[in-house]
């Protein structure tokens, strides 16, 4: 990364801007620059994240779509099989349709980590506020609709099912209405550590670059920032995904009892490496929909924070 995380020195003095000088000098002037004053912009910062995701989802779906597919073959394939390169916007037209969905997920996991997040940061000293990053609990709030979605696309991916409307029916008709939260526990123990590493590199890299320039991120900065974030978490938690995919995609054929049995199996019939198929589509599809993502995520917040302070003039 060219923007290492640096600290202002005691002995220098850094000009702050203007509307963090007034809260004084020194330590007070570094917490204030740091920290964003909080506020309840919940409501609005829902509806304009739900459209201004759900209008980048749509583009960065379809224009992705194939790293994900070959992602997804490459760690279903088991042993010395070879992925298929056709076919790779296969379930494509319903996937965008369950977009929306994967975008109200996100805004419902925004909307917990933001006020959770600021509430921890007034709880936990200075110096740890890494830490309170580590508790990004609107992952578990949001996989209760992101993992019926992701069962359904990778079937569609792996070609077990023609059609979005298909897969839903033939799921539940074989496997009951828990068959849509197949690889439940494997997701969460993907998703979880994934958006604690993810978020704390993220915010750490953030502070370190404002400490640095002294001055607010700019748009195309915000995004560098997240795209490094998301490949590096995208590629160290790879073996968890991998697990995921295998149980999601085994359907009725059960056979991983579950999620160390699906270790065992793996590292025993394919080797260790296994576990690390398909880390090169998911590290360029991970740092490249993190550049999107957190560009949004901070316009948007942005953009709220200057209609709540025009509403209060």
């Amino acid at each position: 990364m060219d923007h290492p995380m640096t600290t202002v020195s005691a002995k220098s003095s850094p000009t702050f801007p203007s509307d963090v000088q007034k809260w004084g000098s020194g330590k007070e002037q570094k917490k204030a620059f740091i920290e964003d004053k909080p506020f309840n912009f919940l409501p609005a910062f829902w509806v304009k994240g739900l459209v201004a995701g759900g209008v980048a989802g749509v583009v960065v779906e379809a224009a992705l779509y194939p790293i994900d597919t070959i992602k997804t073959r490459l760690q279903a394939v088991h042993r010395g099989g070879k992925i298929v390169l056709k076919g790779l916007y296969s379930g494509l037209a319903g996937n965008l349709v369950g977009v929306l969905p994967i975008h109200w997920a996100s805004a419902i996991f925004v909307g917990v980590y933001e006020p959770t997040k600021q509430k921890l940061l007034k709880t936990i000293p200075e110096n740890f506020s890494a830490f309170a990053h580590l508790c990004a609990i609107g992952g578990a709030a949001s996989s209760l609709v992101r993992v019926p979605t992701e069962v359904v696309k990778q079937r569609m991916q792996t070609g077990h099912f023609a059609s979005t409307p298909d897969a839903v029916r033939i799921i539940v008709a074989k496997e009951g209405f828990k068959g849509l939260y197949a690889g439940y526990g494997s997701f969460l123990l993907r998703d979880l550590p994934f958006d604690a590493i993810q978020f704390c590199i993220y915010e750490q890299l953030r502070i370190g670059y404002k400490l640095a320039a002294q001055r607010d991120l700019i748009d195309p900065e915000n995004a560098m920032i997240g795209a490094f974030s998301g490949a590096i978490t995208g590629a160290i938690t790879t073996p968890l995904d991998v697990i995921k995919t295998r149980l999601m995609v085994q359907g009725s054929a059960n056979q991983y009892k579950g999620i160390f049995d699906c270790v065992r199996t793996i590292i025993r019939e394919e080797g260790t490496p296994a576990l690390f198929k398909g880390i090169g589509p998911r590290v360029l599809w991970i740092g490249i929909g993190g550049s999107i993502f957190f560009g949004i995520l901070e316009r948007t917040k942005r953009l709220v924070a200057q209609a709540h302070t025009r509403t209060e003039k």
